[in-house]
């Protein structure tokens, strides 16, 4: 197979979408006509609900993984650049879509786990405690994109793969110029994700809920070791969840 025709199958597995799929498939709805608008992972989670949400992450990391695991199999590594810029540029621009599509960062993250693992990982990681840290999943976006050309600069990687890391971030901060804006007038929605939620929801699946004392609640640490003994019952706290 020539490296032409990679790039083509790559952009027509990176315009399938999963959300638009799976929403017209389980809900018979059209996710672009639903939350923000857009065909990738985030507002999946959003629109379809948990389930489904990790569904579309996982059918939009493959489709980045995929096609350049196969170039990696069948042509030069150099050349796997082009496909796997072909895989993001279908999920963003998708011809299924008329050109819509998401915005990179999930099918972005299916190509660098095929092309530079451990930069992946890396990137992953930073996400997430952007994400946790500030509860903006377009600002860990953008930070992971940023830091992208980064990593690559400092693991020493070949040129192209310098050049592709760029091209990617550019993709990637671009598409969520809208974002950008509303962060820097403070009006992009949150995600509900936080350090607190997690570590709330840690200490319910350690203890199986709260204890309630004179009519509060309280959330007891694992480093408890006694219970008061008076005025004391044992009440399921609140169902906490990401808005």
């Amino acid at each position: 197979m020539t490296v032409a025709a990679l790039v083509v199958l790559a952009y027509v597995i990176g315009s399938l979408s999963p959300s638009v799929l799976l929403g017209k498939a389980a809900r018979g709805i059209d996710i672009r006509e639903h939350g923000s608008g857009n065909a990738g992972a985030t507002n999946a989670f959003r629109v379809l609900g948990t389930p489904l949400g990790v569904a579309v992450l996982l059918l939009d990391v493959a489709k980045g993984f995929a096609p350049v695991m196969i170039a990696r199999v069948l042509v030069d590594p150099d050349w796997t650049v082009l496909v796997a810029l072909a895989a993001i540029a279908g999920h963003n621009y998708s011809i299924f879509l008329r050109g819509r599509g998401g915005k990179g960062v999930a099918t972005g993250a299916g190509v660098l786990l095929a092309m530079m693992p451990i930069s992946a990982v890396i990137l992953v990681a930073l996400f997430g405690v952007v994400l946790l840290s500030t509860s903006y999943v377009s600002a860990a976006s953008v930070i992971a994109a940023l830091g992208l050309p980064v990593l690559a600069m400092v693991a020493g990687q070949p040129t192209p793969y310098l050049l592709f890391s760029l091209a990617a971030s550019g993709i990637v901060v671009w598409a969520h110029r809208g974002n950008v804006r509303r962060l820097l007038r403070g009006t992009e929605s949150k995600s509900g994700l936080s350090w607190s939620r997690v570590s709330t929801f840690l200490v319910r699946r350690e203890w199986g809920g709260g204890v309630q004392l004179s009519g509060r609640m309280v959330i007891l640490s694992p480093t408890c070791t006694r219970m008061p003994t008076m005025g004391v019952r044992r009440e399921p706290t609140e169902d906490i969840r990401p808005a």
